[in-house]
């Protein structure tokens, strides 16, 4: 049996058909690149811990309420060998905080260190930490003091080593003279 192959002519394409295949070729390499750029974290099982702290102003005597109340939920995930960590700090501070101008001479600097760490027989070994600003972020807040916001997620290859995340708050209060002070809050547990 002999196969016969016969090479049939493209037809033209009219410039309306050749517009929607361009329009279709581009729209499923979106398609596709939007697909790659989900990162592997967001499809992690996250392991998360909460806890809170009334912290007062220290740099503030005056009449007015002047204690925050902060709240963090510490997160880790493990996928194979690596471990992710990531939190969220919300607050709720006196109305009166608001507004950009009057924060910033509440602070001279605000920020969050994030911490992933292995439970060691003496004092944890950190295995990697982060610093972050967020100072503009607590400026940010709403008319009633309240905000919130989310670090970006970091990770550690740690092999077959369990690792948990913890947290601070590192506030240095305008006119305290102390400089910066460390509000601890609860790691979650290993994983």
């Amino acid at each position: 049996m002999k196969l016969s192959l016969r090479r049939i002519a493209p037809r033209p394409r009219s410039s309306a058909s050749r517009k929607a295949m361009s329009v279709a070729l581009v729209g499923a390499t979106v398609v596709g690149a939007s697909v790659l750029a989900v990162s592997p974290a967001s499809a992690l099982s996250w392991k998360c811990k909460s806890s809170s702290k009334t912290i007062d102003d220290a740099g503030y005597s005056g009449p007015w309420g002047d204690n925050w109340d902060f709240t963090v939920k510490n997160c880790v995930a493990r996928s194979g060998s690596y471990v992710y960590a990531k939190a969220t700090v919300s607050w709720d501070a006196p109305p009166w905080y608001s507004g950009t101008d009057h924060l910033y001479e509440t602070f001279d600097s605000a920020g969050f260190r994030l911490y992933l760490k292995h439970a060691d027989a003496g004092a944890d070994t950190v295995l990697v930490k982060k610093d972050f600003d967020i100072q503009d972020k607590l400026a940010a807040m709403n008319g009633s003091g309240n905000g919130s916001w989310t670090s970006s997620t970091i990770k550690k290859k740690v092999g077959s080593k369990s690792a948990y995340v913890d947290g601070a708050l590192r506030l240095n209060w305008d006119e305290d003279g102390k400089g910066v002070r460390n509000y601890g809050f609860s790691a979650t547990s290993s994983v």
